[in-house]
Parts: C-alpha cells; structure tokens; sequence
C-alpha cells in the first residue's frame, strides 16, 4: 500500500490500524522536546520531595540517578526504537497481531486504566497550582478523597477538561505543546532548586548533607523510618518508566520516527527531569521543612514559596505536559473499545474523563514511588512477548504475529506468558512486601520466557 493511500485512509485519524507513512515520519529531535516535556515535568515535582520522604541519602539519591537514568535510556534506544522503527505500528495494534483483538482489548483496558491513574496525579499536581492564589489547597495523605473540598475538586475537573481537549487534538499537538513549554519548565526546575539553596542559607556540601539529613530525620519521625538506599534508587529511576520502555508502550510514540536515534530522545527528559528536576524538587521540601516545618509535599505550596508566580505556571505546565501524552496513551488504548468507524478522539476523551475523576483522589500523588513500579510490573511483561515475536520467532520456527497468521481473536500463549509472571509479581508485592520496581525485570524475563516455550509447544 502505498503512503498516499494510507494518508487517505487513516485522513484526520492518527493511524492506529496502520503503519505512520513516510510522508509523517519526524526526526529524532522533534523527540527530544517531547520526552523534556513529559519527563521534566509534573511527577518531577512529586516523586523528588518523596525521594527525602523515604529517607534517602543526598548522596545516594546523586549517584543512584546517573546509573539508573543511564539504564532507561539505553532501554528506550536499544529495547524500543529499533522494533519502533522497523513496525510503525501502535503498541495497541501489534500486541492485536500476537495475542488476538478480544485478548487485545483485556489488555488495552487495564493498560488504559494504569495510564489514566498516573495522569489523574498530574492533573492534582496542576490544581494544586491553580489552587494557591484562590487559598484553595490539599494536604497528602490527609485529604484522601478530594471531594471533601468541593472548591478544589472543581479546580481538578477544569484542569482535566482542558488538558483532555488538548490530548484529544492528536499526536502533533501534544508534541508541539511540549517542545513549546520544555525548555521554559527547566529553566524554572532548576531555578526552584536554587532557591531552595538560597533559603536554607547553603554554602557549603556538607552544609547541605546536614540540612537534608536533618529534613529526613523530621519526616521520618513523623510518618516512621523508611530505608530507600542506593540500589532502590538505581532500579526505581531506570525502571519507573518500565511500562514505556521494557512495556514497549513508547512503540506508539516512536513508530513516528524516521530512524532509531529516536531512541536517544529520553536523554534529555532523563537527566534534566528524572535527575536534575528531581533533586531541585526534593530541595524545596527541604527548605519548607527547615523554614515552616511542614512536611507536606504539595507542588504548587513548594514552588510559590520557591519562585512565586513563576513556579505556579510552571507546576501548572509541567503538570499538563505529563498528562497530555499519557492520556493520548490511554486514549488510543480504549480506542479498540469503540466500533472501527469511531472518531480517533473518542478513547481519549474517554481515558481524559477517567484521569479527570481520579485527580479528585489526592492521595494517589503521593504513593508515586510505589505506584510507577507497581504498573510497570503490570504492563511490563507484554513487552516482553512483542520482543520475542520480533526477534525469536523466525529464528526458532514459530510463527510471528500469531493472531493475524491463525486468524484468531485469542491466542492463549499470549495470556499466560503475561498473566503468571504478573500474578506472581503481585504476591511478591502484596504479600511479601516487595518493593515494586524489583518486580519488572523479572516478570519481563518470565513472560518473554514462558510465550517461547508455549509457543514452541505449540509447533511441536
């Protein structure tokens, strides 16, 4: 087929059923604007503070972050772009190849559902900047259900709206909107930290070591001790995107991309969102501890009180520019959930209206650190079966893209080799106790796993 008769086809739509034609193919700098958006953005106003919370070491939290971000991006580049570039296709649309489309659909809801919870933190983080000047506030884990404060969950359902009418406008929209927004966002991360320094009345290393010790020692003292040491750190920062990289959901960002240098485009994202944002967020709570003793990670309160007006624009963007692609996710995920001749913006309003409502959930923003590596063990092992069938599955004799060739809308190998790694991640992780994150790369290798043997079994 050729591209000008797939443009046609897919017209106004964002070629979820096909492969993006060259015609719309962008280069890999056009990436690095849209993963600085994502990754500098809102969760980095939530998960630094928590890195304090959780009794993390300065020191610890520096070296474990290089190494661990150094990991994630070598995961997109190697793991994701390559397959990316080769397919063209949504996660969504070759996960319907392997497994079938009613299996496909099982998968698509609860991937959505994940996808709306973390957006639903966002759009929190943002109210609660629109919220400061209007004295309208939250406080985490205290105001479990934000309709105890009717004004700030009607803050949370306009956020919402807004950022859903954006997502729904297609992938060029949410792109544009965070190549506008990233370098500005870092800029005023970086400017939040400084001031931070400044009002602890920083002058030297181990006078910060010593203000951050003792804001870890008054959290803990009020929320119980908790260890987060070097390896934590190294397995959450490379593995809180799990769900995108080892999950392969970024296969429907990067089918876009001309080659896998796309694959490079996390980088910035990564070291001046999930390192350089993430240490200047946890300086502000450091410096609201020593100035009021409020231990409350609030992203609009820490960053008014960093750099004023400046800082709730930002809190409100950043936030917005995490929610927009996530929501764009979720929505083509539900997509498969509408008739074929639905409009390409019905899922994302769908995935928009759920992320909204779970925004009115404060507390879901404060257990970031569980929560990433808690659907990443979820979503994760998929990936691991889109990874055999496009590489293994010539080379040891199954048949690749199973449900397409058998004409099937449910293949069995699929929902096994994902459904028991996953089960048993989740025992480890309720049961046990088990930090989430540890869990990815296990049910990853299990299910990568378990699809060839089954598979194998299958042509024997």
């Amino acid at each position: 087929m050729s591209d000008t008769a797939v443009e046609v086809e897919e017209v106004g739509g964002e070629f979820e059923r096909t492969p993006v034609p060259k015609s719309k193919l962008k280069g890999w700098k056009s990436f690095l604007g849209m993963y600085a958006g994502e990754h500098a953005a809102g969760t980095e106003f939530m998960i630094g503070p928590l890195f304090l919370a959780a009794g993390a070491s300065l020191k610890d939290l520096i070296f474990g972050l290089l190494i661990g971000n150094i990991l994630a991006i070598l995961t997109w580049r190697y793991l994701v772009a390559p397959i990316a570039v080769a397919s063209k296709l949504t996660l969504y649309y070759q996960l319907e190849k392997i497994a079938g489309k009613h299996l496909v659909k099982v998968y698509n809801v609860v991937n959505g559902v994940l996808f709306c919870f973390l957006a639903g933190a966002m759009i929190t983080v943002s109210a609660s900047a629109v919220g400061i000047p209007f004295n309208v506030n939250f406080t985490v884990p205290e105001n479990i259900f934000g309709l105890s404060s009717p004004a700030f969950s009607m803050i949370v359902i306009i956020v919402g709206l807004v950022m859903t009418v954006v997502a729904a406008a297609g992938y060029n929209t949410v792109s544009k909107f965070a190549n506008i927004a990233a370098p500005w966002m870092i800029v005023v991360f970086a400017a939040c930290g400084l001031s931070a320094l400044t009002q602890m009345e920083i002058t030297s290393w181990d006078g910060l070591l010593a203000e951050w010790d003792k804001g870890v020692n008054v959290v803990q003292a009020a929320n119980g001790k908790v260890d987060f040491g070097f390896w934590k750190i190294v397995v959450f920062s490379w593995l809180c995107n799990a769900a995108m990289h080892f999950g392969m959901a970024d296969l429907t960002i990067m089918r876009f991309a001309k080659d896998a240098r796309a694959g490079w485009g996390p980088s910035i994202g990564m070291f001046l969102g999930h390192y350089m944002a993430w240490i200047c967020a946890s300086f502000m709570l450091a410096a609201q501890i020593k100035l009021t003793g409020d231990i409350t990670a609030n992203p609009g309160a820490m960053a008014w009180s960093a750099v004023g007006w400046t800082g709730i624009i930002c809190v409100i963007v950043a936030g917005w520019t995490t929610a927009n692609p996530t929501i764009y996710r979720a929505g083509l995920a539900f997509q498969s959930l509408f008739p074929s001749n639905a409009k390409t913006y019905s899922g994302v309003i769908l995935a928009g209206l759920i992320a909204t409502a779970a925004g009115v959930f404060p507390a879901l923003s404060g257990e970031l650190l569980g929560f990433v590596g808690f659907y990443g063990a979820i979503l994760g092992p998929m990936g691991g079966v889109i990874f055999v069938n496009h590489y293994l599955a010539k080379k040891m004799n199954f048949t690749q893209n199973y449900a397409d060739e058998a004409q099937t809308g449910f293949n069995v190998a699929v929902l096994l080799a994902w459904v028991i790694p996953v089960i048993l991640a989740l025992y480890f992780i309720f049961a046990q106790g088990l930090f989430p994150a540890y869990a990815v790369i296990p049910a990853w290798i299990g299910s990568s796993v378990l699809y060839v043997i089954i598979m194998k079994s299958k042509k024997s």
